[in-house]
């Protein structure tokens, strides 16, 4: 038996001055039973919980560490950038280079502005598209989730879905009555949308590769009636990759579908583990922000000296090594391997992956949208969570999350992450 008598102590104590216990829902395990642990250390693809039971980890700070945890390059930059000061308040140069990485690796980015979270920068996105098209509404999809600001909690993902309120209490209905939500996948729903509200459309937002909600990935073609419907109706297109940017391609999704989005919204990895958002886009755009233009956006800490220092060394690194050949093939091994695992042991699994994105859903149908990924077996699934962790392999606690492999899985870890679910699937 496993101890995680130090985590449970810790817990109890959390309780008592943390709701729930969390200072994000997501990392509650509300949806799979049982008590969140508490890690202390990190280093490639392990983490080390306050027991020292070591575990496999699949969740990588949801996203941000797809060169592992505390690369000796990003360590060394944030203490370097630290040394001179964590804080300014001014410009600093780390801010510059920063933004001509971002505009050198995504051609579609010509401006960039940065924030402190994916949140601000979906926030802020959509409001330039208000301002840049002077109107209303906004068009998004069930189970895409885009921060937490109230206009967005409309059928969203990630912990809003897992705990069965995609719409969040506090939010007016006047909030959110400019927001369209239409299935992922179903070009008519979009069609009918756009013609009941002709010319009030200011954009499309959406999560190129959907991974608020598991994983599910656009149908061939799908993107591009996007980009043509949007255009024909005078709307932005607005990629969200605050979890796709830079991870499914240099460019991000936009780069490994081919599509031009108008405005795009990035986070987690370029800020190699530190707090940190972007937005970013065609300059005419983007040139409607203060201080050129009447869209209003700021942030005290953007462009933080710290965070940008860790995510240029993350994308320097990235580019240096070209991480996604290796990031690919250890994707397709996962993936393999666990279709086998379910296979043979007569458990139906539908696996969607992108690049070193995943998730494995305890149906035997396809998963193309919210509706289909509600079908799954969430009871079998926390079974089969509980069991890999206490084989010492860390997956999201929820059905409705994805996995992140990064490039310093090694494909050890991967035979022993199978070999897990090899024998967690025959005792489900």
């Amino acid at each position: 038996m496993i101890s995680r008598a130090r985590s449970e102590q810790l817990f109890a104590e959390a309780l008592k001055y943390i709701p729930g216990g969390v200072n994000s829902p997501v990392r509650a395990f509300r949806a799979v039973g049982g008590q969140p642990f508490f890690v202390n250390r990190a280093k490639g693809a392990h983490v080390w919980d306050v027991d020292g039971n070591e575990l496999i980890d699949y969740v990588g700070t949801w996203g941000p560490a797809i060169l592992g945890h505390a690369h000796p390059k990003i360590i060394k930059a944030v203490q370097q950038a630290a040394e001179q000061g964590t804080s300014f308040g001014i410009p600093n140069p780390h801010e510059v280079t920063m933004a001509k990485l971002i505009c050198e690796l995504v051609p579609n980015v010509e401006k960039v502005r940065m924030t402190n979270s994916g949140t601000e920068a979906c926030m802020s996105a959509i409001r330039l598209a208000r301002g840049f098209t002077k109107r209303d509404k906004i068009i998004k999809f069930d189970g895409c989730y885009h921060g937490h600001a109230d206009s967005l909690l409309v059928k969203a993902g990630s912990g809003a879905l897992t705990f069965g309120h995609p719409d969040s209490a506090g939010v007016p209905a006047s909030f959110t009555q400019h927001t369209i939500v239409v299935p992922y996948n179903d070009p008519e729903a979009l069609r009918a949308a756009f013609a009941a509200n002709s010319g009030q459309v200011a954009g499309v937002i959406i999560e190129p590769v959907a991974g608020n909600a598991g994983l599910y990935v656009p149908k061939p073609g799908y993107l591009e009636f996007l980009r043509e419907i949007t255009a024909a109706n005078g709307a932005l297109l607005i990629f969200d990759e605050v979890m796709t940017g830079f991870r499914l391609a240099a460019g991000g999704a936009q780069q490994r579908f081919g599509i031009k989005p108008d405005l795009s919204c990035f986070g987690k990895i370029i800020g190699g583990g530190l707090p940190v958002g972007a937005f970013g886009g065609r300059a005419d755009i983007m040139d409607y922000l203060a201080p050129l233009g009447p869209v209003y956006q700021a942030g005290t800490l953007s462009g933080n000296p710290v965070a940008m220092a860790a995510g240029i060394a993350a994308l320097e690194e990235l580019k240096a090594t070209n991480a996604f050949d290796l990031l690919e093939k250890l994707g397709a091994q996962l993936e393999s391997g666990l279709r086998d695992a379910a296979k043979s042991a007569s458990v139906p699994v539908t696996f969607n992956r992108c690049g070193s994105m995943f998730c494995g859903y305890f149906t035997d149908q396809p998963v193309h949208n919210l509706a289909d990924a509600m079908k799954s077996d969430r009871e079998r699934f926390k079974k089969y969570f509980h069991g890999m962790l206490d084989a010492g392999v860390y997956l999201a606690p929820s059905q409705f999350e994805a996995g992140f492999i990064s490039a310093a899985h090694s494909t050890e870890d991967i035979d022993r992450t199978v070999a897990a679910a090899a024998k967690v699937m025959k005792s489900l």
